[in-house]
């Protein structure tokens, strides 16, 4: 079985919410870090078999294949393919997956694989909420199968927090705690420039 590789990774900054990334189409934004990778690597950009982006609110700057199109604006080669997975949190690593899975099956030999999201412009689970004006409460509610199997129980991030914390005795200080630990670990990783060849810095 061919094994896969990744050969190089870049991304923009992380930018606060409504901060300076904010204004930034979700396709300009990947395809900053595409067009960056393609020029760090050297690719022939035109031997690429597919480009994978996960993306789990794929409405508005993010809706239309935005792995397609973040290719296109990127100014890369027309005919190669895209397309745009949601596994909700973990699209991007699953992209990654897909990818990899594709090189390794020996159907596919150069894949791109990411993810894109700008929660300024599009709310996290902005999706959820999308169906209204068509007279979908949420994408569960109306569907018999579900009530029948679920009945009318939150389906969100949050009570999926709470249903996991209950479960593993788990506190919402002890959360808290690693949450700023976490944040900064990050800035002095930041700081102390391990991620200097990641982050391609993004000029507004």
């Amino acid at each position: 079985m061919p094994e896969s590789y990744i050969i190089d990774a870049v991304r923009t900054p992380v930018g606060k919410r409504g901060g300076a990334l904010a204004g930034v189409h979700s396709a300009d934004l990947a395809a900053h870090s595409i067009a960056a990778l393609v020029r760090r690597t050297g690719i022939d950009a035109g031997a690429v078999d597919d480009v994978v982006l996960g993306c789990c609110d794929t409405i508005g700057s993010q809706a239309g294949d935005v792995a397609r199109t973040a290719w296109l604006v990127a100014g890369l080669p027309d005919h190669v393919p895209g397309v745009t997975i949601d596994r909700q949190c973990g699209s991007s690593q699953q992209a990654v997956h897909f990818a990899a899975q594709g090189v390794m099956s020996g159907t596919q030999d150069l894949v791109v694989a990411g993810g894109v999201q700008n929660m300024s412009a599009i709310p996290i689970s902005a999706a959820m909420l999308a169906g209204q004006h068509y007279g979908f409460s949420t994408p569960f509610a109306e569907s018999p199968g579900w009530r029948a199997r679920y009945g009318d129980q939150e389906v969100s991030q949050f009570r999926s927090a709470e249903m996991i914390a209950e479960r593993w005795d788990i506190s919402r200080e002890e959360m808290e705690r690693f949450a700023l630990a976490s944040h900064e670990r990050a800035r002095t990783a930041i700081a102390e420039g391990r991620f200097k060849d990641e982050i391609e810095p993004v000029t507004l």
